[in-house]
């Protein structure tokens, strides 16, 4: 059996006028997880990422841990379908109308906008996104010319296929990525429901890296949403 292991990206600048960019906090955990790895003798066979900053930053700065211990790492290989799906633009198309017409969200919308503590305004704004993302998850709202959910998860799955037949037997590969495709590659695993996938998605912590065992016949979860490597739990993020 092969092993997977998928990695979330490390914290970006939330709520900043570019999210797209790993936080201060963010390096320092794409950083810690290097190390660990490093220190663990963790050999890579092949890895991957999907196109966000976010995404490769994180590889770079674990692969960088890696040459600082003076530790073979692979090249990054780039890979479109590891892209998380459009969630800001579903928010920004999506939202205003939802305001009007929808009382759960107006009120969640009103709970965010006067919310001034960072901490609060993060929180706030998980619980508006979940509740608008449910819906277009559901197909309750137009997709506003973005990509709907039920092609993002073929995109990844297809994603996914490719990547995990492209080496040899009884390797070990990473991917780094983002909270949906962790959640469709969970679905995958366990059979779940398009809203379960997405409800496992927002428990994946930044930087956290979930193991599955392969085969040309199987995949299976082993372990999910590990943070060895943050053994402070001020260094713990959902966002």
């Amino acid at each position: 059996m092969s092993r997977l292991l998928l990695v979330r990206h490390a914290q970006a600048s939330f709520l900043e006028q570019t999210y797209d960019k790993l936080s201060a906090l963010g390096e320092t955990q794409s950083r810690l997880l290097g190390e660990f790895w490093a220190r663990h003798k963790l050999h890579f066979d092949r890895v991957c990422s999907g196109p966000c900053v976010r995404q490769k930053d994180t590889a770079a700065i674990v692969a960088a841990a890696y040459r600082q211990m003076n530790l073979a790492f692979p090249e990054l290989l780039e890979l479109p379908e590891f892209d998380e799906y459009q969630g800001e633009v579903v928010m920004e198309r999506s939202l205003p109308a939802l305001i009007e017409s929808d009382r759960e969200i107006a009120a969640l919308h009103s709970a965010f906008q006067s919310s001034t503590e960072p901490r609060a305004r993060r929180k706030t704004f998980q619980k508006l996104f979940e509740a608008v993302i449910g819906r277009w998850v559901e197909e309750k709202i137009p997709s506003n010319s973005v990509e709907p959910w039920r092609d993002f998860a073929v995109r990844v799955n297809q994603g996914l296929t490719k990547f995990l037949a492209g080496g040899e037997s009884n390797e070990r590969v990473a991917i780094f990525t983002s909270g949906g495709p962790i959640g469709l590659a969970v679905q995958r695993a366990l059979d779940l429901s398009a809203q379960n996938a997405l409800r496992v998605s927002w428990m994946a912590q930044n930087s956290s890296f979930s193991e599955f065992l392969f085969s040309s016949d199987r995949f299976t979860l082993s372990s999910f949403n590990a943070v060895p490597h943050l053994d402070d739990p001020a260094l713990q993020t959902y966002r």
